[in-house]
Order: structure tokens, then sequence, then C-alpha cells
């Protein structure tokens, strides 16, 4: 049982050039790993300063809904203190108008009574005083 090889000297030159070019594919393949790599790594350091940043952002939002809720409460606070000043004052004036309307219909009532008091005096006759005073005497 004897194999026969064939012979290498003539072949060298062609597995040399394979090996090159295995050489070059996997030096390829390297390089496109290892860019893929720093890619990641970017990726990976934009994502954790994103996180951050929304981790920042979320605080600050928080922070700004509650300065609203509280600016809201004291709106409300105000806008029931107008309301009730307003309705106070409208109170005010409508017993202002009242009052007025009191006073104005208590002095035409006096004017009249006046009026109608003189109007008597000027009618009745008046007492002769000195008559009085002789028939005493």
């Amino acid at each position: 049982m004897s194999h026969s090889f064939p012979q290498l000297h003539g072949s060298g030159a062609p597995l040399q050039a394979y090996n090159n070019e295995m050489v070059k594919c996997v030096e390829d393949l390297c390089s496109r790993r290892d860019e893929l790599k720093r890619q990641i790594e970017s990726d990976q350091e934009e994502k954790a300063k994103l996180h951050n940043d929304i981790k920042l952002l979320t605080n600050r939002l928080a922070n700004i809904n509650e300065a609203i809720a509280q600016k809201m409460a004291s709106q409300n606070e105000f806008d029931r203190a107008i309301c009730e000043t307003q309705a106070a004052y409208t109170r005010v004036m409508e017993s202002s108008q009242v009052l007025l309307h009191t006073v104005n219909g208590a002095a035409l009532k006096l004017k009249a009574k006046e009026a109608i008091q003189e109007t008597d005096q000027i009618r009745l006759p008046r007492p002769n005083l000195k008559k009085n005073v002789s028939d005493k005497n």
C-alpha cells in the first residue's frame, strides 16, 4: 500500500498566493470588526449621555409640573377671591341703590309734608293773640 503524493515543487506559488489572500481577508475582517467595535462604543457613550439627559430633563419636567400646579392653585385662589369681592361689591352697590331710593323717597315725603303744612298754615286763620290777652284782662 503505497500512496503517491503529488510533487510539491511546482505548486508552492499558488499556495503562497492563497495564503496571502487569506491573510488579507482576515485582516480586512479584523479591520471591519474593529471599526464596528468603535461605532458600538460611540453609540453606547451617546446612549449613556442620552439616558443622563433624559434623567435630567425628567427631573426638570417634574419640577416645572410642580411649579405649574402651585401657580394654578394660587391662580384659583385669586379667582375665588375676585369672585367673592365682586359679589360683595355688587351687594354693596345694590344696598346703596336701595338706601338712596329710600332716602330720596323719604325726602320727597318730607317735602310733600312740608308743602302741605305750609299750605295748611296759609289757609288756617291765625288766632289773634291780642284778643285773647285782652279778654283775659
